[in-house]
Order: structure tokens, then sequence, then C-alpha cells
């Protein structure tokens, strides 16, 4: 069974529910600090973990392996760490399912669970289910024998639940007003998308549309496709409160698929939803949710070709942070992510900031943090699993890319921050940053925010070189705004063309712009109004609806004009028009090209009845509209 058909066939078997997994709701298809300042501040940090106390939330040993000793068996909740949920599933990754035998898992006020051993689909390995969630603040003791190589090795490893905090519950709301930031369509009245416009469009720019999520303005949220001269091709408006972040086009089974995030977005600044994929007819594929209890965040979504899915959480946990300054009944908001088994929803593989880098790494302060609003000291935004066995991860809030190893989820080198392992050239220090990425040729993009607050005097589309010999990071190219002077303070991302372009979504600034490698700006458009849109990205991208196209008509001082438009499709050069006298007696009277999302088309008499028929370039019919009343 291909894994869209399993995707499918899961999806259909949770239609309108969530299935219970190890406790976790899961559908799947469906400053400068000085150096002797630092260590100090580190080992007070250190030694805070160490006592145990209430209020911990750090491990017993920062930056520890994730595979037990004596095994290869990779293994999640981490050994000795302070944040795992409730609802976790243990997680043993790096041998058949068949090796791992006698697992047990007990708690401390809980006693044993019951569970189930579940294999991955991958077939590297298995998480043991418990049927019932763990203890808040108990430990957890795992079990098992590992028959890898016909060998036996009895493995056993230790963990702490983590106390959640719980945030306080919020209402969103949109601006009043702003007509005439959004398009209107006489023949989709429901679609308010954010008007384009677009003040640089020079020859020789990428092939493909352009790609945002649009939110925060007058008009619905939704995931959306235009074209370069601003015109709509695609938009999903999404339910009051839903927002939508992180549009692209990716590959599932072989095949181009939409994906986005939809959810929540707290006054915290992270997600709270789901993953959707969507496929070339703009019919749902099926939705992926994190696992554990967690809900998924929106900065950051990777199918991989393996059959999993990489994805981004926060956790606020409540935490003792007075060795910082902080109030010692506070929170911190740890970063994760998640490797998800998108056959099963079983979580492979689990990473938490707060197991790994120092809270004092942050350049954020949790003097005046609080439960309402944790101290969110790293702020992941970008995770990229690599070929080599690395995964390269961004951190908004400690100015630092991180290089871990993908098996052990240790951190081998850091690019930047207060503690990088290499020298950062001219220009190369990011402050805020986000989405990096390695590109074939090794070097890395990011978008370097520089704010808020205010580091750097502008936003910057970076290309960034490791220097392995000398240790040093270098900067190739920067690309800034020019015009505008852009100063982004969230959000952002830099995607490299085919051809060698650049382009660049500019995050909270409503701004899209394309750069050829010598810094020329051949394309630029922004949206009116308050919007954002996390990321924007350009992309070849063939739309066949499923849908049937939508038609209007207005009649005035004798004459009707009959407009046309169909939500998604790219593949219309002209619209047919049909008219009569009944719905079985129409016949052609006339027709026009497409103009942008919605056509009007003349009608040469008036006729009780009217449709319109959509042509491909070789003059094909695509589809035909329902009649209306000409």
């Amino acid at each position: 069974m291909s894994l869209l058909q399993a995707l499918k066939r899961f999806d259909a078997r949770v239609h309108h529910r969530r299935m219970l997994i190890g406790g976790c709701l899961v559908v799947v298809l469906s400053s400068v600090t000085t150096l002797g300042f630092a260590s100090r501040r580190i080992a007070a940090e250190n030694a805070a973990f160490s006592t145990p106390a209430a209020g911990r939330c750090g491990p017993t040993t920062l930056n520890r392996s994730a595979v037990l000793p004596g095994t290869t068996i990779a293994v999640a909740p981490l050994p000795d760490s302070y944040d795992a949920s409730n609802y976790t599933q243990i997680s043993m990754l790096g041998v058949p399912a068949n090796d791992l035998q006698g697992v047990s898992v007990r708690g401390s006020a809980t006693g044993a669970h019951a569970g189930r051993l579940r294999a991955y689909s991958q077939g590297d390995g298995a998480s043991f289910v418990p049927v019932r969630p763990f203890a808040t603040g108990e430990t957890v003791t795992v079990r098992g024998v590992d028959r890898a190589g016909g060998r036996r090795q009895a493995f056993q490893f230790h963990f702490v639940v983590a106390s959640t905090d719980a945030l306080p519950p919020f209402t969103s709301s949109r601006p009043h007003g702003g007509y005439s930031q959004m398009q209107h369509f006489r023949t989709r009245p429901d679609l308010l998308p954010p008007s384009i416009q677009v003040t640089v469009r020079q020859p020789g720019t990428a092939s493909g549309l352009l790609f945002a999520s649009p939110y925060s303005g007058p008009g619905n949220a939704g995931p959306m496709i235009f074209d370069e001269s601003g015109g709509l091709v695609w938009f999903k408006p999404l339910p009051l409160g839903t927002q939508a972040a992180n549009l692209q086009v990716q590959q599932l089974g072989g095949k181009p698929v939409l994906t986005w995030w939809q959810g929540s977005i707290p006054p915290q600044g992270f997600g709270e939803g789901e993953e959707v994929i969507y496929d070339s007819h703009y019919g749902l594929l099926g939705r992926v949710y994190a696992g554990n209890g967690f809900k998924a965040d929106l900065h950051d979504f990777h199918l991989q070709a393996n059959g999993t899915a990489i994805l981004t959480v926060f956790h606020p946990i409540h935490c003792d942070i007075s060795f910082l300054g902080g109030p010692s009944g506070g929170a911190v908001t740890d970063s994760i992510f998640q490797e998800v088994d998108l056959r099963t929803g079983l979580v492979r593989r689990e990473w938490h900031s707060i197991d790994h880098v120092p809270l004092s790494d942050s350049y954020s302060y949790p003097v005046r943090t609080s439960t309402s609003y944790p101290f969110d000291f790293f702020h992941v935004n970008s995770v990229e699993q690599l070929a080599n066995g690395t995964t390269l991860i961004s951190a908004r809030n400690t100015w630092a890319l991180y290089e871990l190893s993908t098996v052990t989820g240790q951190v081998l080198r850091r690019f930047g921050g207060k503690h990088s392992s290499v020298r950062l050239g001219s220009g190369a220090n990011t402050a805020y940053q986000h989405d990096a990425e390695v590109q074939p040729n090794g070097t890395i993009t990011v978008f370097d925010n520089g704010a808020v607050p205010t580091v750097h005097p502008q936003s910057r589309a970076l290309i960034l070189s490791v220097d392995g010999s000398a240790k040093q990071l270098n900067l190739v190219s920067a690309y800034e705004h020019r015009p505008r002077g852009l100063v982004s303070g969230s959000q952002g991302n830099v995607q490299t063309l085919p051809g060698g372009d650049f382009f660049v979504g500019w995050g909270a600034q409503p701004y899209f712009s394309e750069f050829t490698p010598s810094g020329q700006l051949v394309f630029d458009a922004h949206m009116h109004g308050g919007y954002q849109s996390y990321r924007g990205y350009r992309y070849p991208w063939t739309g066949e609806p499923g849908s049937l196209p939508s038609i209007a008509a207005t009649r005035s001082s004798g004459h009707t004009v009959v407009y046309a438009s169909w939500n998604g499709d790219t593949r219309t050069r002209t619209w047919r028009l049909l008219a009569g006298t009944s719905v079985k007696s129409l016949t052609a009277v006339g027709s026009a090209s497409r103009r942008s999302f919605e056509t009007a088309i003349p009608a040469p008499a008036a006729e009780p009845y009217v449709a319109v028929q959509a042509l491909s370039e070789e003059g094909a019919v695509l589809a035909t509209s329902h009649a209306a009343h000409g």
C-alpha cells in the first residue's frame, strides 16, 4: 500500500474524530556577556538543575545523548530529563521492533503502566504507548531488553514529567473596516483575500506562482496563491479565530501537494493547531497532529522521503528561574521538534531545547516573565534534517543556529549566539533570525530579522558559508529591501529559486521580493493594511480544482455582463459563454480571454440562462459551470 493510500485510509477511519495514541491527540490523514560571567552563570544554572527541588525543569546533565549506553537505541523522553508530557509515549528508535523485548514502564506515583509496543512503519523501532497518562512531577522508569544482533542487552532509564503551564484563554479579533485592503469578486463574495500591489516586475524572474498565508488583516486568514500581477489564483478563507501559516508546495508519494499550518496564535507568539495536506485538486489528503499530547506549532513542517514529518511544538512548563533573576514560581516555554511517522501517527523522535541549551544563552530576559507570559528563552523557528546525519535548527531568542547529531540529539556546533563554536566574519552575525537552510553547495541561507529590539538597521536575507579549516562563519551575500529599509521584528524567510535567484518573505512586514544573485530587485509586492504572512514562497504549481467554475450575471440598461472565475485553477486560458432559453438549450454565444481571477464577458443578447465553460490553451473544455439566470 502506498503512503498516500495509507494516509487516506487512516483519515477515513478517523473522520471527524481524534484518535488517542499514547495519551496524545494525533490525526494523520486526516547584550554581550563576558566569558567569565557566562561561565559563572552556566555553573549556577547547572547547580540549579542538579538540586532536587520543586520547580525544576532542566536535566541533570545538559546536552546528553539520547542513545542508551551499550545500545544503538535513541529514546525519548531524554534520560534524566524533567520536561516530559503527561501523555508521552516512550519512543525507542534504532533497532527493529521485534528486538525490543520485555519493555515495562512504571511511574513513581502511578505505578505500573499497561501499554502496547507499536512498531514504526520504517521498521527501525517502536513506541511503547501507555493506556493512561502519567502524573505531573513523577519519575518514570523504563526497562527493557535489546536483542539486536542476537545479543541480549538490558537497558533502563528515567525521566520526570513536567508541570504544564496552562496559559490563560484568549480571544482573537480582526480590525474593523479595511474594505479597500481586500479584493472583492462578484462570483465569489465569500473570498476576501488581501489586495496585492506589485511595485517591481522585471523580466527574467523565476517561473512559478507566489504563496502566502495572510493573517491579522480585516479579512479572513487563509492560505493564498497569487500571480506576478498580484491577481488571485487561490484562496481558502478560514473561520474567524483560525490563522494559517507556512503555505508550501511539498512532495508526498511522488506528487506535489500543498501543506500549511492552521490554528490559533496566542499572544505569547507561537502556534497551537495542526498541519494539513491538500492535493492539486484542493482536496484534503489529511491532517498531521503533534504527538504526546501537544499541539503543532506554526514555525516549521517538512514531509520527509521516508514517510515521516518534522514539525515544531512549543510547551510552556512551570520552572524556578530565580537564579536568572526571574520568578521562583515562573514558567519557561520549551521549544520542541518531533519526527512523526505518517502511517501510524507515532512519535519516532522528540528533541527539547531545555535539555540541550542553557537558559542563560538567551537574549530574552526572564525578569518580567510570568506563568501568563513564560520565559521564551529559545524559540525554535526552523528544523532541517540533513542527509549527512545532522540536523540544523534556528533559535530566534539565542541568536544562534545549532548543528545537532540527528541520532543523539546533541548539539555539535553553534553558529552565533553567546557561545559560538566558530568565529563570525564581518556581517555574519544574526539577531532574532529565522529560517536557516543548508543549500546544495553547502552555504546556509537565513533571514536575519535584526529586531525587536533593534540590533541591525535593516532586516536582511543572508547567504553564509562555513570555513571549516578557519572555523569561521563568513558572509557571502546580504539582500536588503533598499527602497524601504524594512525592519521586520518577527517571521520571514529566504528561498533559493531554481535559476539562482532568491525569494524573500519579509514576515511581519507584508512584502515579498525576488533578488538576483548580484542583488538586483526584480520583483516586489506587498499586501495592503495590517496583514502579515509568516513566510512567502515562489513555486511552480498546477491547480486542478475539484469544484466547478463560479458564475455571476448583472444586467444594466438592457445589457448583460457575465462574470466567471474558478478558485485555484491555473489551466484556463479562455472562457466560453453559453446562453439559452432553458438550462438544456444553452449554446455558445461568445468568449473572452481569461483576465486574472475574475473575467467579465459581455453577453451579445439577453437570455434567461447563462453558463460558462473553462477552456484550456488547446481549446479543450476543462469544466462547465452551473447555469445562472441571465
